[in-house]
């Protein structure tokens, strides 16, 4: 479109269908054109205009190439929606194939291969057959991808009409750009099949290098990456494979220099001469640094690539390392990756200017880049033995800054300096101790109890020291707590004298009854046995000789860090991970016809996907076969696999550990659940949802019922943090709904998973997503009976023991002045279905007082006191628990169960 054609994207008039629709049956050429305009304006910015299918298709019937493309845009976008339609301009494609004009030969093939509906595949063939023979080299190398099109529709009718050998007739083509897209349609095929179907050979070897000088770049992208596959025979070959590529590194696309250096990498495993290496070590690192001097975005992909070469191939740039440091104005994700790779580059030879720009670094204005420098000069203690002491000089000269988190970063690094050289940099701990009033980072608080607890004897006063920070033991974090729990024991093992012993008997107090972390209560209570049954075998254990940490500056692992290698130039390599960790690959036709020789369920052949790029998990197989899962579709549809494409992100701060796929599977009905989407709001799909206990096991029971006009699939769940981290516990299935039908879920929920600060409540934030509609966000309420235990009965003794132990602060009672009891067995039958268990019955003047215990997970109990006088309103409910800030849900639950 020109850059006058924005007026088609103008408010148009009511009744616009109607308008559209008599515009394209106008007689005049330019009145039909501006109509077609109008409804892909339309259609871009979301309008419905399939109604117009009949009368856009009638257009095509022109020799205007502008109007052609238009009606084939608009049938590529429409086809899926109404294939019976899209067949009535089968015969246009099929005279379009054969036209005089090459551009619209290669546009007929092109839409035709775009158009992924299988009633037009049949139809394609005889097309394609005729343009990847044709005469002119640009219909040629269209046809050469929608081989790989169609294929991905119908691998079956690719092989049986033998387009895959005309696809590798094509590699012998003399036009370099019909040999790039043949090869870029082979590797794709071969990506989706499971069986070889392009191997490189000696013959097609050459092809391609004589190729690769004439294509365009991304014609060498494509040849280079099929080059990086290839295996050379011996050291002689691969050579010369690399002498026919190093040109490619002069190249002015940062593309094609990155798939050059991937495939010299690759080729130079094999060649033993070190001359040879060493020169391409020189040719490869000027191209390199060159990328540095790009846009920002380049510099961070080129940065990320280069992280994972110098950790192969170091020497490439060890004498380059001035070029990655940091300049004022460089944001501060690539002031993060320069970091990163100065301390791999880093040597005995560099240190000193290495150490002299962290130390400007640490000045800065950023705190995180501060922090990483810190961090950096630490590690490259740790890394050079020699350079250890002039980083020290370093990180002291810091501390004297007083700059709050630059002291706090120091201390941490310090702890690994002295893990890495024990009893050699001791001297500084007087320095540390200094700055003890500064620290308010539980890590940078760990540190320092360490270094206390670690060296006692060496420290005078280390008890005063640690008992500084015993005094808010009780509201430090898990971290530090721990740390502390360690120290002391470590300081009274080392010093056994009274103020010590002291310590030790409150640290292990606190430590054991008055927390709730079962790791802390464990460790105190191991330490505990220890000391009070063989002090000497405790010296042996917490006292024992550390093994020494290593550097850490390469956290790759090496079969990792091959795979990386292999896909450099790719997203895999800007993220770190191999590319099935953050891809979902749509199952192929040829596998799809695999799969539907194994028995239902089977998780065979369906391809896995991370939810989270810098964090991807995936449950293993056992837990999927072990998780109840259930659903049913009304009416039965065939199953259908839905993937789990990463679309979600991280919604509304949630995990994306809790996507969740929505696949086929059966369950009996339910009761009817609470409409919490109605269709009105949710673009015609109605979600019904509520969270139960069923089995001992919490379940988020959804109804989807799809009142659109087209099939829904894909579904994904996402859970909000929430108080009791409630997230997906796996995958489920459930079939494609089609229109009118509906689909009943049961999501099995674990908990702890996702846990949000702040006061407890019963809100369940959650967002559903389908592929073909937008994320669709809603609020939950649960009630908190759904989380009660069946493990909740007492027996009275234990029942009157626990209300006599808990102090009357933790007692809260409410009114609930308009309930009546007519009915106390129902009730308690009601209440016993809930897992809140009777205890036990008084008479209080003319009142009934029954006593029910409940349980929380992690063994929360609820102990609770019902007054009423039976048959006539008002209620009052009384509850003595560890936890009375969570009365509010507990009263709300106990208001529900009591109306019934």
């Amino acid at each position: 479109m020109s850059r006058n054609d924005s007026k088609y994207f103008s408010t148009t008039k009511k009744g616009e269908i109607p308008e559209l629709k008599e515009e394209l049956n106008s007689q005049y050429k330019d009145k039909r054109k501006d109509a077609v305009k109008k409804v892909i304006a339309a259609m871009t910015v979301g309008k419905d205009v399939s109604s117009l299918f009949t009368d856009v298709v009638n257009c095509m019937q022109t020799e205007n190439l502008e109007l052609k493309k238009l009606v084939y845009l608009y049938l590529i976008n429409y086809a899926k929606s109404q294939p019976d339609l899209a067949i009535l301009a089968v015969n246009t494609f099929v005279k379009d194939s054969q036209d005089p004009n090459p551009l619209i030969r290669a546009l007929a093939v092109r839409t035709m291969g775009c158009i992924r509906v299988d009633k037009i595949t049949e139809y394609l063939c005889d097309p394609l057959q005729r343009c990847l023979k044709d005469d002119d080299p640009y219909v040629r190398k269209t046809a050469a991808i929608c081989v790989a099109k169609l294929y991905d529709i119908n691998a079956e009718l690719v092989e049986d009409r033998g387009f895959l050998e005309s696809l590798k007739d094509l590699i012998s083509d003399n036009n370099p750009m019909v040999v790039a897209n043949a090869v870029a349609a082979l590797a794709e095929i071969q990506e989706n099949s499971t069986r070889p179907i392009f191997e490189i050979t000696v013959p097609t070897l050459s092809k391609l290098l004589t190729a690769l000088n004439e294509c365009t770049e991304w014609g060498q992208v494509f040849i280079l990456d099929a080059l990086s596959r290839y295996k050379a025979a011996d050291a002689r070959e691969a050579e010369n494979i690399v002498e026919r590529v190093t040109p490619r590194l002069q190249h002015a696309n940062c593309a094609v220099v990155l798939s050059a250096v991937k495939m010299i990498l690759q080729q130079m495993e094999l060649i033993t001469s070190t001359d040879v290496v060493r020169n391409l070590f020189k040719k490869m690192a000027p191209p390199l640094v060159t990328l540095l001097s790009a846009e920002p975005e380049i510099q961070y992909v080129a940065l990320r690539n280069i992280n994972l070469i110098v950790q192969r191939r170091p020497t490439i740039l060890a004498h380059e390392i001035k070029v990655f440091f940091c300049k004022y104005n460089d944001p501060i994700y690539v002031k993060m990756e320069k970091l990163e790779i100065m301390i791999k580059l880093a040597s005995d030879r560099n240190i000193d200017q290495v150490l002299l720009e962290f130390k400007e670094y640490a000045t800065e204005v950023d705190v995180d880049f501060v922090r990483k420098a810190v961090r950096a000069i630490g590690r490259c203690a740790i890394k050079l033995e020699r350079a250890a002491e002039r980083c020290i000089s370093v990180l002291l000269e810091l501390i004297k800054i007083k700059v709050n988190y630059v002291v706090q970063e120091a201390i941490i690094v310090i702890k690994d300096i002295f893990r890495r050289y024990p009893n050699t940099y001791e001297s500084i701990i007087a320095t540390l101790c200094e700055n003890l009033d500064t620290l308010d980072e539980p890590e940078a608080k760990a540190s320092m109890i360490w270094i206390i607890g670690e060296y006692a004897e060496r420290i005078d006063n280390a008890d005063e020291l640690l008992e500084s920070f015993l005094e808010s033991f009780p509201e430090e974090p898990a971290q530090v707590q721990l740390q502390l729990l360690t120290a002391t024991v470590k300081l009274f093992l080392k010093k056994p004298t009274e103020g010590p012993q002291q310590m030790i008997q409150v640290v292990l107090n606190n430590a054991t009854v008055e927390t709730d972390n079962p790791d802390l209560r464990d460790r105190a209570y191991i330490y505990w046995r220890l000391l009070s049954t063989d002090p000497e075998a405790a010296k042996d254990v917490v006292l024992a000789e550390k093994p020494v940490i290593t550097d850490d500056s390469n956290q790759l692992e090496p079969s990792l860090l091959d795979e990386l290698l292999a896909n450099i130039a790719t997203l895999s390599s800007v993220y770190h991970k191999p590319p099935e960790a953050f891809v979902t690959r749509a199952l192929s036709s040829a596998q799809r016809t695999e799969e539907e020789d194994y028995p239902e369920g089977s998780e065979t052949g369906y391809s896995e996907s991370s939810a989270n790029p810098a964090n991807g998990v995936t449950s293993p197989p056992a837990a999927r076969q072990s998780t109840p899962a259930s659903a049913t579709s009304a009416p039965a549809t065939p199953p259908s696999a839905a993937l789990v494409p990463d679309l979600l992100g991280d919604l509304i701060g949630m995990d994306s550990n809790s996507i969740v796929p929505l696949d086929q599977s059966a369950t009996p009905t339910g009761p009817p659940l609470p409409i919490l989407v109605p269709a009105s709001t949710g673009q015609g799909l109605q979600i019904s949802a509520q969270l139960i206990r069923q089995d001992g096991q919490i379940f988020y029971s959804l109804l989807f019922e799809n009142i659109t006009q087209v099939p829904l699939d894909g579904f994904m769940i996402q859970f909000n943090k929430n108080t009791f981290g409630l997230a997906a516990a796996g995958p489920l299935q459930v079939a494609q709904i089609q229109p009118g039908a509906s689909a009943r879920i049961l999501l099995p929920m674990v908990m702890f998973q996702n846990m949000s600060q702040g006061p407890p409540s019963s809100l369940l934030q959650v967002a559903v997503k389908n592929n073909q509609q937008p994320v669709q966000y809603f609020n939950d309420k649960f009630s908190l009976h759904v989380f009660f235990s069946e493990d909740g009965r007492m027996e009275r003794s234990s029942f009157l023991e626990t209300w006599r132990s808990l102090p009357d602060s933790n007692e809260v009672s409410k009114d609930f002045p308009t309930i009546v009891l007519s009915s106390p067995e129902a009730t308690l039958d009601r209440l016993a279905a809930s897992n809140m268990f009777f205890i036990a019955k008084r008479k209080n003047a003319n009142h009934d007082v029954f006593y029910f215990s409940a349980k929380l997970p992690r063994g929360i109990p609820f102990l609770i006191e019902l007054t009423t006088a039976i048959g006539n309103p008002g209620v009052k409910c009384a509850i003595k628990t560890p936890n009375p800030e969570m009365s509010s849900l507990f009263f709300e639950a106990v208001e529900t169960l009591l109306m019934g």
